[in-house]
């Protein structure tokens, strides 16, 4: 059974050139969307407290986004990089949850179907950077975060499937994996991972 679908537009070549050239600019808003990874675990845990099959695994979920923003944040330090006063809104992630359904049932299934889409853009993303990096402790740690946000991807269809059908996940999955291509096709290029 597959746990997530493959997203259908990769990102282009001048994101990846915008990322290596302010690569600063990337580092502080990486550290944003790990810490924003993280809330957002948390979130579901305290908006759904019944859903006890899955709250392991969004606590554990939770902790690895959050040791990645100190990852990231080790980096920065090195670099001299303070984080910015205000974590910026994420045009991309913002454009998902509004056609988020209202109903509270429907509402979870999305909410735990974009963790899957944007973890996948994520791993994918940070392959890219990998791929294009040169410093190899760098290389390595973009490595690690390609292959544990890939993991992301499937953990959250996995808690999906503890509580609707197979097809109406599938489906839903489908239908969101065309709305990120929408999302990320009219994103504006800059040096940030969305």
């Amino acid at each position: 059974m597959k746990l997530n679908l493959d997203i259908i537009v990769p990102s282009k070549k001048e994101w990846v050139d915008a990322v290596i050239n302010h690569f600063d600019d990337f580092l502080q808003d990486h550290a944003d969307c790990e810490r924003k990874a993280s809330a957002m675990a948390m979130s579901l845990v305290a908006k759904y407290p019944n859903r006890v099959e899955i709250i392991p695994e969004l606590i554990e979920t939770a902790v690895e986004e959050l040791e990645h923003f100190q990852q990231v944040y080790r980096l920065m330090e090195e670099r001299g990089i303070q984080l910015a006063h205000q974590i910026k809104e994420d045009p991309y992630v913002k454009e998902l949850v509004k056609k988020c359904h209202s109903g509270r049932e429907e509402r979870f299934l999305d909410r735990l179907l974009i963790a899957s889409v944007v973890e996948t853009r994520g791993a994918e993303r940070f392959k890219l950077v990998a791929e294009a990096l040169e410093e190899e402790g760098l290389k390595r740690f973009y490595k690690m975060l390609w292959i544990s946000e890939a993991k992301h991807g499937h953990i959250f269809v996995k808690m999906a499937l503890n509580y609707f059908p197979e097809k109406q996940v599938y489906e839903r999955l489908e239908w969101w994996i065309e709305q990120e291509k929408i999302a990320i096709e009219n994103l504006p290029i800059r040096a940030a991972l969305h």
